[in-house]
């Protein structure tokens, strides 16, 4: 495929100045064990081409799904009408990045692609069974997803590359009842659990079947639990609570796209301007944020973004400070900047590239361990496990509310409490954060579902956290 596509791009006519092509295949597979029973099997594949052009100021954008020499003529064809059918515009401008070459591929041990579909249902029947045995638990669920995509890309810049990427991931949840009393406990995280760009021995690394009884028991546990008692308190953050607060109110605010006005389709635009870079104070002196599309493992790491640019490593806040933002080239030309940020990415071969997420981490602290950072609190709450989300289209005002929550006492983790919530303003709820554990606690969170533009597009991205502590905090019943 590379090679037609470098091809065909050879015979773009003069009157276009830019043109690339980027081919995807996509194979996916879900297999989902819920209440004792094989509930779902799915495997899907999709393959096909995109073409974007730039001719006379406009763009042109096609796909096809038919992969050959004619079907990428055909949409190269389609492309060029449409950017020759926009208005007369200058081009804007774009910085320039070196032609991508060569070929990269994502590290694993084995490919869950590779392990048959009887040794996954093993896995997951062993996970589920754990989590029955209470009348109370009224659904369970064990379920795992495998993904490979295979990209290939050309520019008549003379980008010639190709990426593999495999990723796998898997969870278990339950959901209890007791009268009007509903509550989930889920493992290792909420919304699908955690997925990484790895082998199979990702998910078995989770152990799903030996922390079933842990999950199904808390579930219990939180029907009758006291309800969570509002007012402002210290909290602690578990690191995957964490991963969707940076998710929501960073990640997404520092999308330059959004920065500009530019993109206001999906869920708004962003409080921060372009003007603040270098300047804002985003949150307090502990506030330390990264997006690296290098990171062994991320849903956000690649060789080469959709435009051909290298991956790399950005700091976005220094000690509290913004420093960087989120950019794809047109973006990043946009306001004088040297070069793109790398985070051009398209959802599969029929979509544009816009400005997305690569993995937004905080970096690792000097608070020690968890246990540690309970200990040196005296008073608070520790969330843990996301239940739900909103958040407004600035991404400044927000509510979160978590699976479980426990009172801290004296450097003690306490109880249960059911229904918990917090709310706060982006800023003022980062200058609260006063401790982020070390190293040692660090780890890697998939998102698999976030969403932007028009039309829609879904992206994978990773956050790499470690349990933190912020002051101040408004908690309450949700």
């Amino acid at each position: 495929m590379l090679d037609l596509l470098t091809d065909v791009l050879s015979r773009v006519p003069a009157r276009c100045s830019y043109a690339e092509a980027r081919h995807v295949a996509t194979d996916e597979e879900e297999l989902l064990v819920r209440n004792a029973t094989v509930d779902r099997i799915a495997s899907t594949s999709a393959d096909g081409v995109g073409v974007r052009v730039r001719s006379g100021g406009g763009w042109g954008f096609a796909a096809t799904r038919e992969a050959t020499r004619a079907g990428v003529e055909h949409a190269l064809a389609r492309a060029l009408a449409i950017a020759a059918s926009q208005p007369a515009a200058p081009a804007g401008p774009r910085v320039p990045c070196p032609p991508a070459r060569g070929h990269w591929a994502s590290p694993l041990e084995r490919d869950p692609f590779d392990v048959s579909h009887e040794d996954k249902l093993e896995l997951l029947f062993a996970a589920e069974q754990a989590l029955r045995g209470d009348s109370r638990i009224v659904r369970s669920d064990a379920t795992c997803e495998s993904r490979r995509v295979q990209t290939a890309f050309a520019s008549t810049e003379g980008a010639a590359c190709s990426q593999e990427r495999v990723e796998c991931g898997a969870a278990i949840s339950v959901i209890a009842v007791d009268g009007d009393e509903l509550q989930v406990r889920s493992y290792p995280g909420a919304h699908g659990g955690s997925a990484a760009c790895a082998g199979w021995e990702h998910v078995l690394g989770f152990d799903l079947a030996g922390n079933a009884p842990r999950i199904a028991a808390e579930a219990i546990e939180l029907l009758s639990a006291p309800d969570c008692p509002a007012g402002r308190r210290t909290v602690i953050l578990g690191a995957e609570q964490l991963a969707l607060q940076i998710h929501e109110s960073i990640g997404h605010a520092l999308e330059l796209d959004r920065m500009l006005l530019l993109e206001a389709a999906y869920a708004g635009t962003s409080w921060v301007s372009p003007a603040d870079l270098g300047a804002l104070r985003y949150g307090s002196q502990h506030l330390n944020i990264t997006a690296d599309a290098t990171l062994c493992g991320g849903l956000g790491t690649f060789g080469w973004d959709d435009e051909g640019v290298a991956a790399a490593r950005t700091a976005l806040i220094e000690d509290g400070v913004l420093r960087a933002a989120l950019s794809d080239r047109g973006s990043a030309a946009a306001i004088g900047l040297a070069h793109s940020g790398g985070c051009a990415r398209a959802d599969g071969f029929a979509r544009q590239p816009i400005v997305r997420m690569t993995n937004v981490s905080i970096e690792p602290g000097e608070a020690g361990t968890l246990d540690d950072l309970v200990a040196d609190t005296d008073d608070g709450l520790y969330l843990e496990t996301n239940r739900s989300w909103s958040i407004d289209d600035r991404r400044l005002h927000f509510q979160f509310g978590t699976e479980v929550a426990r009172e801290v006492r004296a450097g003690k983790l306490g109880g249960l409490l059911r229904n918990p919530s917090y709310a706060g303003v982006t800023p003022q709820f980062w200058s609260g954060l006063d401790a982020v554990c070390s190293r040692a606690q660090w780890r890697l969170w998939g998102v698999g579902n976030c969403g932007k533009g028009e039309p829609g597009q879904v992206m994978r991205v990773s956050h790499g956290t470690a349990p933190a502590r912020f002051r101040d905090v408004q908690v309450g019943v949700a």
